[in-house]
């Protein structure tokens, strides 16, 4: 299962708000909302977030062992 909480972690230690990657950086609400729900995103969402944190993907997604 793919878990969020780097990105959270990530976007407190670079200072931006869920409010600045939906209406500065242009991520679409919808996707922010699956996000916050451990739903799936697309590949060029995960590429974008990381462009924009200025990260790799392991500071956005972690992969969690479903039990």
């Amino acid at each position: 299962m793919i878990n969020y909480s780097p990105l959270f972690k990530t976007m407190k230690e670079k200072n931006i708000t869920s409010y600045a990657l939906i209406y500065k950086h242009g991520i679409n609400a919808r996707t922010f909302h699956n996000i916050k729900n451990n739903k799936g995103i697309s590949t060029y969402t995960l590429e974008r977030l990381c462009q924009i944190l200025d990260c790799t993907p392991n500071d956005v997604i972690a992969f969690v062992e479903d039990k």
